[in-house]
């Protein structure tokens, strides 16, 4: 069965201490592993969401 995605809200929050902003503790130092295990669970959060929208 194909899933239609009528929308998609992506939220992202981006510190930069060199321009004034904040940072967050060890942003910039996130290993590869790190950044496959967020990307990971982002889409598993996004996959739930589709799938209780789909629900009746």
């Amino acid at each position: 069965m194909p899933i239609i995605v009528d929308e998609v809200v992506i939220s992202v929050e981006v510190g930069n201490s060199e321009a004034g902003g904040s940072s967050v503790a060890g942003a910039g130092t996130a290993s590869a592993e790190d950044k496959q295990a967020l990307v990971e669970e982002c889409v598993a959060r996004v996959l739930e969401i589709l799938r209780e929208r789909e629900e009746p």
